[in-house]
């Protein structure tokens, strides 16, 4: 099988997925129904407790989700229309794998330095772009964003090693 052919094949069925999904948002739903209930739902003498309207918020999510899996279950060609391609769910993986490597950065070196070596991979794994602008660009966007919230509007962000070496803290 050549690699077009692997890449075409299907990932997950359609219903797979709704079901999956459904499942999540019932879960979600049964996370706000019993947090609501542990705060108060009820109505009170002085009117709606704090998780009066999480609650039915909550009761909605697992209606719907109870809804979509039913739907998913009752349609016979959902299992067998494809979802997603092996390809496509590269695609998304090159996108999401950096992101995640990205999040979990900032609580090591700040969001400015993250953000500037995130901003960096992408262009030079992507666009292929000369070092010269690679650093420029991203060095310079995080520089300004750093001037803009942190001096201007006094919005301070993770910072990390770098700040504190250079006395930003």
């Amino acid at each position: 099988m050549n690699d077009d052919a692997k890449q075409q094949r299907s990932a997950a069925s359609r219903r797979t997925v709704e079901l999956v999904t459904a499942a999540v948002i019932f879960g979600l739903g049964v996370v706000v129904i019993v947090d609501s209930i542990r705060v108060g739902h009820t109505w009170a003498a002085d009117g709606p407790q704090s998780g009066y309207f999480p609650f039915y918020i909550g009761v909605l999510l697992c209606a719907a989700a109870v809804t979509t899996a039913l739907q998913a279950l009752a349609d016979k060609a959902g299992g067998a229309r494809s979802f997603v391609s092996r390809g496509g769910v590269l695609q998304v993986l090159t996108l999401l794998v950096p992101a995640g490597i990205y999040v979990a950065l900032i609580s090591w070196l700040g969001i400015y330095v993250a953000s500037a070596l995130f901003i960096a991979f992408f262009m030079w794994w992507l666009g292929r772009y000369p070092l010269v602008k690679i650093v420029a660009v991203s060095v310079g966007v995080m520089a300004a964003f750093f001037v803009l919230l942190d001096l201007w509007f006094k919005q301070p962000l993770p910072k990390g090693p770098l700040e504190a070496f250079l006395g930003l803290l």
